[in-house]
């Protein structure tokens, strides 16, 4: 796994742009040296995620550009990342550490639903606000013992009633569920077949994978042996994309359809870009940018922050915008408030704003933000992805 090398390179680099953005910005180093430092922790599975490498570089770029824009004041954002190997333990000890590091102001989670879920407690106890990038809705929920616990990114709720939206129009009679067996998928999977019964819709065949399975064939061909006219995937984007290929090598002449989980890069693998052609998928716009017109700011903002993304990475992923948002709601509290949790925590219950990822509303009694309408229809068309029209 090139993982590690790959982020040790990346998080060096921007360290030399944020002294170089600081040299800039300063005739002395007097003047640099007055900024307060305001540190915003970061527990992701650096050493074998790929989607958490994403949101460290994206976490990076955020900082880097609230610092050079100069937004902050006399303040200046510092971010401090711990590997948590997607291991509850191991978010723990970090969440802890963070937690009696007063220049930690608040903490931001990847992409393991049950390290923040095991986790909420300590939160919760330590009073140390914390954003969660996991997908899992019992990240937030329930709400009453989560208060210092909030979450950016799409509820399955909302993904799977795109999804049986879409199956509606489409006047799908028979549908097949493969799910990974995780926090995320167990809900959605429960919450998707609730809804197809409610659509009318039969159900024929549900299998689950172990979350990190790399064969699925067999699984992906029980399912369609059973002749249903839509494949509907609750999975990674790896497990997604195997799950696609393992179809179209089964003869599935079906509809595939990936949730809001199986979102990865613009760009599919080149080897299963045939076989995700018209592969439905619910997301926001920003993985299909290049269809959206900027026709309000916060499109314009989305554009831009993709141009920026791809400038200094070389491409795009998905998950990406949301990484930046939270980012972008912890410095907004911090401009109110500065360092003091407590008020930080206060400020983020409710904060609303349009994000990079699309409309974002908490309350005191919701503490997962993406709105529904940040989600639309995305399919895969000649290995990328588009807006479907």
């Amino acid at each position: 796994m090139r993982l590690p090398r790959r982020l040790t390179a990346s998080v060096a680099a921007s360290a030399l742009v944020v002294a170089a953005l600081t040299g800039c910005d300063s005739d002395s180093d007097a003047d640099a040296g007055d900024k307060t430092q305001i540190v915003i922790g970061a527990d992701l599975a650096t050493s074998g995620s790929a989607v958490d490498f994403a949101y460290s570089r994206a976490l990076q770029l955020k900082v880097d550009q609230l610092n050079a824009s100069g937004v902050l004041g006399s303040r200046e954002l510092v971010l401090r990342i711990q590997d948590n190997r997607s291991d509850p333990t191991a978010t723990l000890r970090n969440i802890g550490a963070f937690a009696q590091d007063e220049a930690v102001a608040a903490v931001i989670t990847g992409s393991c639903g049950a390290c923040v879920v095991n986790a909420a407690k300590t939160i919760n106890d330590q009073k140390i606000p914390t954003i969660a990038l996991a997908a899992a809705d019992e990240v937030t929920t329930p709400v009453e013992n989560r208060r210092y616990v909030f979450k950016l990114g799409p509820n399955s709720t909302d993904s799977v009633a795109a999804i049986v939206a879409e199956l509606v129009r489409k006047k799908t009679k028979k549908a097949a569920l493969l799910w990974a067996d995780d926090l995320y998928g167990r809900a959605a999977q429960k919450k998707m077949a609730l809804q197809l019964e409610a659509a009318d819709i039969e159900v024929s065949g549900t299998r689950s994978v172990k979350p990190a399975a790399t064969e699925i064939s067999q699984t992906v061909g029980t399912l369609t042996d059973a002749g249903p006219d839509a494949l509907v995937v609750l999975a990674g984007s790896d497990q997604a994309t195997l799950a696609a290929t393992s179809a179209k090598a089964a003869g599935f002449t079906g509809a595939v359809y990936f949730d809001a989980a199986a979102a990865g890069d613009l760009f599919l693998p080149q080897a299963a870009a045939t076989a995700t052609d018209k592969t439905t998928m619910v997301f926001t716009q920003i993985l299909a940018i290049d269809d959206v017109i900027a026709t309000t700011p916060a499109k314009a903002a989305r554009k831009q922050w993709f141009r920026d993304y791809t400038a200094r990475y070389g491409s795009y992923s998905g998950v990406a915008a949301f990484a930046a948002d939270a980012v972008e709601l912890i410095a907004d509290a911090v401009a109110r408030v500065g360092g003091d949790r407590q008020r930080i925590r206060d400020v983020l219950e409710t904060s609303q704003t349009d994000g990079l990822a699309g409309p974002i509303r908490l309350t005191p009694d919701n503490h997962s933000g993406l709105m529904p309408q940040a989600l639309t229809l995305l399919v895969a068309r000649s290995g990328r992805w588009r807006l479907l029209s």
